[in-house]
């Protein structure tokens, strides 16, 4: 999987995590952290979208398509 520069962190360049995606993943996951939620990694920032993208960047959320059937991933785990 290539990595792809963004503004301030790397965006995977994958057919199934497309930039679309993985924004998406990564606002939840952060509207999650600033709810409450405990971080999966230790981090010396405290803002949560920083903290967000690190974790769907490494793979750390489990996700899957809500429009593709379950046989194939199709219930949304985040």
């Amino acid at each position: 999987m290539a990595l792809r520069p963004n503004a301030h962190n790397t965006v995977p360049d994958d057919a199934e995590l497309s930039t679309y995606r993985f924004i998406i993943i990564s606002a939840k996951r952060a509207r999650q952290l600033q709810s409450g939620a405990r971080s999966f990694l230790p981090t010396s920032t405290k803002k949560a979208t920083v903290s967000a993208t690190e974790e769907v960047r490494r793979g750390l959320i489990t996700w899957t398509d809500p429009g593709r059937p379950v046989e194939e991933g199709g219930s949304e785990v985040i």
